[in-house]
């Protein structure tokens, strides 16, 4: 039985150190605060996804050193 309760507390730790996205850090320039417009922490796990893929998909671009015509 301890086991499970031991689990369940892990699972638990686990669930706030993942919580902790600021979206005030991730999106500086904005002039109002994100954490409070958007409070579902799925909505901001979304919101730091797009993010981070979005400089992934910039390197990408860059390294392809593409000229503009």
């Amino acid at each position: 039985m301890e086991d499970k309760n031991d689990l369940v507390k892990g699972e638990d730790q686990g669930e706030k150190r993942r919580s902790g996205i600021d979206l005030n850090l991730i999106f500086p320039d904005k002039g109002y605060d994100l954490n409070r417009l958007f409070p579902d922490e799925e909505t901001k796990k979304l919101l730091y996804d797009l993010r981070r893929n979005k400089r992934e998909i910039d390197r990408f671009i860059k390294s392809l050193q593409i000229e503009e015509e």
